[in-house]
């Protein structure tokens, strides 16, 4: 038999694919990392009042993720 017509291109393709996606997920992750730093650092120079509002909404936000999470689960 031919092997193109059992997919072995398709195969391969998705292999690279496997190969390159932890890269991705690093990239995204340490991208992601210093914006959150950053972002940190500039909250605490605004003050108490706004970090303690932020971390609030930060709770909401975990929660609501979880919650979706969980939902969406099954």
């Amino acid at each position: 038999m031919d092997e193109s017509r059992l997919g072995t291109r398709v195969f391969a393709e998705e292999a690279l694919l496997g190969l390159l996606l932890p890269f991705w997920q690093v990239v995204i992750g340490a991208v992601v990392l210093v914006v959150l730093v950053l972002s940190v650092g500039r909250l605490a120079r605004r003050g108490k009042s706004r970090m303690t509002t932020a971390l609030l909404v930060t709770a909401a936000a975990i929660a609501g993720f979880a919650v979706i999470g969980v939902l969406l689960e099954g």
